[in-house]
């Protein structure tokens, strides 16, 4: 019987979950999480008040505890992408402050590629994709269609003005005008580019299909 498919969870050492696309990939693949740090990922508070309302939510928190408290840091995944299927960057406001930057992360954003792997991120999550450069000094996103959580979604949430960057300018900056979004704030909106290899969802509603846009390409083979 062959293994089952390998995928990397990367979560912020700043903040948030992946509860929908955990619940989506988890009964497919093995699930191994990292962030830059290593140990526990911080809990995101809009989070927990989303699992108020939000059944998978609720039980990833409590079912799954173990699986973001206990993350491996992501400088031992360097050198390994031909061991898994995909990358998933998580969403929550954290990646724009530390994985958005992060070289170790940029690193494996290329070997990733290079491997010709499945690169993917929900939300903010899109943040660790956004400054990424090849070795040829282009954007990793170059001509590539993306998407991620939009200025209008940021406006609404109330924390426009403490980002540390524009994800949507940036975003469209680094695929040279290839960022879409909904036709309205919060529509489920998944983009798929590099022939199934590159796969980003804009927000919250859309984390449970990128998951499924994940696995259906896995599934490929």
């Amino acid at each position: 019987m062959s293994p089952r498919p390998k995928v990397l969870f990367v979560v912020t050492s700043h903040d948030k979950l992946g509860a929908h696309p955990y619940e989506v990939l988890a009964p497919h693949v093995d699930i191994i999480w990292a962030s830059p740090k290593g140990g526990e990922s911080p809990l995101d508070p809009m989070s927990a008040q989303v699992a108020d309302d939000d059944l998978v939510t609720k039980k990833f928190l409590t079912r799954d505890e173990k699986t973001w408290k206990i993350t491996e840091k992501l400088e031992m995944f360097l050198g390994r992408a031909e061991e898994f299927a995909a990358v998933f960057y998580v969403g929550g406001w954290g990646p724009m402050f530390d994985l958005a930057t992060d070289p170790i992360s940029h690193k494996l954003i290329n070997e990733f590629y290079n491997a010709n792997k499945i690169i993917s991120s929900v939300c903010h999550g899109p943040a660790a994709l956004a400054k990424v450069k090849l070795p040829s000094g282009k954007y990793f996103l170059h001509g590539e269609p993306v998407t991620g959580y939009s200025n209008v979604e940021e406006e609404m949430a109330g924390v426009r003005g403490i980002m540390p960057f524009s994800l949507e300018t940036q975003l469209d900056e680094a695929s040279g005008g290839n960022y879409s979004k909904g036709e309205k704030p919060y529509d489920v909106h998944v983009v798929v580019g590099r022939g199934g290899k590159l796969i980003n969802g804009q927000n919250p509603p859309s984390a449970g299909p990128t998951g499924q846009a994940i696995l259906d390409e896995i599934l490929k083979g």
